[in-house]
């Protein structure tokens, strides 16, 4: 381990002058984790520099992810049943966002974007690219997998990865008002404003201009421009499955409050979807907003996977949301991701995803599982060293719903397990009730990744907090320096400084 993390510090102090040796592309792809697959597709490239061979990696991934997408598609007359279709229509769709955010890193749209802009939407690639293999092995499909997987460009993303890390933890953010500074001051107003003016109102009695989200959502995607569009969903409960795409950017939805406003599904892997595609709400577009609304999914536990929301919207941020479902109820799939004040509900991995994203002053709220089942608040999902991706709950409080607590005791509780290779968990300056048992941690299948997760507790305080009992895994720490827990606050972890403030969503910077 210790010649690896060597040969990187080497490859990003030296100087960027080529000399005869650098000019062979075998000694840029040597510094990669995939040289073989480097070499075989760059062969014919010669960079000059480090930022030259930085975009060659990025065009080659892309290159490669469209002829990729393209032989998906013709993997569609292969498809013997309808559980193959499903798993195959995800990947289609998860192709699609992974050559959007190749080219969004090559050609940002954004002005000067930062190196964490470039290391999220890289991670983001590479998370879709996991997810569409997932879908196959849940649905218990399998026979495509080898066609889904065989293209390498899972390994080229983890190259243009690796050659824009700079192994740390930005750290170039601040706050404003209690909000990371991504959320400008008119986000922020309209987050805390008492009312605002909405450009669509949904009401189930016909009172507004829809009586169902998904019209509303069909209504904006024709509007002229990209800027903050307001969508009020007045209370009641809405039966509907709703999608905002990618196309979708800087949709806000306001409600009347998390116990008044609900959109409701019932989709769940039992019922045949993929986790994916299980969610009652997906969002994708950039700039999301949400408030005062719940999310639900009604499948419950018998059904396992059943997402009440799914987001892999940038920028995007949820205040005095609630969301409630059984196991996976929150899948924060990828990008940065902010949530303030709201409830989750669930019992089995009820947050889970690849997204940078943080919990702050939120209640996680355990419910009573299925008999033979343990409750996990948190299943992160990092898959690769360089992704700058966790799972971050901070001044929010672990507590058991009014479901569980009559036999809190038969159900063992933990703050989460390690989903994939590089699980990045830290739960700081929160409430841990009793319902977590003292090992804190799980397991998810022996010693998988208990070395090479990094699961976190800082300042932690009730009758669960305790550490003296803790799991003894090389991954897990006791954090006790308060710049290293900073590594991990709003401004250094999701760069909140450069964008909360204008949702005007309350938020605390640092710890």
């Amino acid at each position: 381990m210790s010649s690896i993390i060597f040969f990187f510090i080497y490859f990003f102090v030296v100087q960027t002058t080529p000399t005869f040796a650098e000019n062979d592309i075998t000694w840029w792809c040597n510094q990669t984790p995939y040289p073989k697959q480097c070499i075989h597709f760059m062969s014919h490239l010669k960079p000059k520099q480090k930022s030259e061979f930085q975009k060659m990696t990025i065009q080659i991934a892309k290159e490669r992810a469209i002829i990729a997408h393209n032989n998906t598609i013709s993997l569609g007359e292969k498809c013997q049943n309808e559980l193959e279709k499903a798993a195959l229509v995800d990947c289609l769709t998860l192709y699609e966002s992974t050559i959007f955010e190749l080219n969004k890193t090559l050609n940002p749209t954004k002005n000067n974007p930062t190196l964490f802009d470039l290391q999220t939407w890289l991670s983001t690639a590479l998370t879709n690219l996991d997810t569409c293999q997932a879908g196959f092995v849940e649905l218990n499909v399998t026979n495509l997998i080898p066609s889904i997987v065989s293209n390498n460009v899972s390994k080229l993303i983890s190259n243009s990865l690796a050659v824009h890390s700079n192994g740390h933890v930005s750290t170039d953010t601040f706050y404003k008002s209690g909000f990371p500074t991504w959320v400008t001051r008119h986000n922020r107003k309209l987050l805390q404003a008492s009312s605002i003016g909405a450009n669509l109102v949904v009401a189930p009695d016909g009172s507004g201009n829809f009586e169902t989200i998904n019209e509303a959502v069909n209504a904006a995607s024709k509007r002229v421009g990209s800027g903050r569009f307001v969508i009020h969903v007045k209370s009641g409960v809405y039966d509907e499955n709703v999608v905002i795409g990618t196309n979708l950017k800087n949709i806000m939805l306001i409600g009347d409050g998390m116990e008044s406003t609900i959109i409701t599904g019932s989709r769940s892997n039992v019922g045949g979807f993929t986790t994916f595609n299980s969610a009652t709400v997906a969002v994708t577009g950039d700039g999301f907003i949400a408030r005062g609304i719940t999310f639900r999914n009604t499948a419950g536990p018998q059904n396992h996977q059943a997402v009440a929301l799914r987001v892999s919207s940038d920028l995007s941020v949820f205040y005095q949301c609630g969301f409630e479902g059984y196991q996976d109820t929150l899948y924060a799939l990828s990008q940065r991701q902010f949530y303030r004040e709201c409830n989750i509900y669930g019992t089995v991995d009820f947050i889970f995803g690849n997204a940078a994203s943080i919990f702050q002053n939120c209640n996680m709220l355990v419910r009573k599982p299925l008999p033979s089942q343990e409750n996990t608040v948190t299943a992160q999902g990092r898959t690769d060293p360089n992704q700058n991706t966790g799972i971050i709950i901070q001044n929010s409080r672990i507590m058991a719903s009014p479901d569980l607590k009559p036999v809190i005791g038969q159900f063992p509780t933990y703050l989460g397990r390690p989903w994939k290779q590089y699980s990045r968990t830290v739960v700081m300056e929160s409430f841990l009730d009793n319902l977590i048992n003292s090992a804190g941690w799980l397991e998810w299948s022996g010693n998988f990744a208990l070395n090479t997760l990094f699961y976190g507790e800082y300042k932690n305080f009730g009758p669960g907090s305790s550490i003296s009992g803790r799991v003894k895994w090389g991954g897990y720490k006791v954090i006790t320096s308060v710049t290293e827990a900073s590594q991990f606050s709003v401004a250094n972890f999701i760069g909140g400084q450069s964008w909360l403030p204008a949702t005007s969503v309350p938020f605390t910077a640092g710890v």
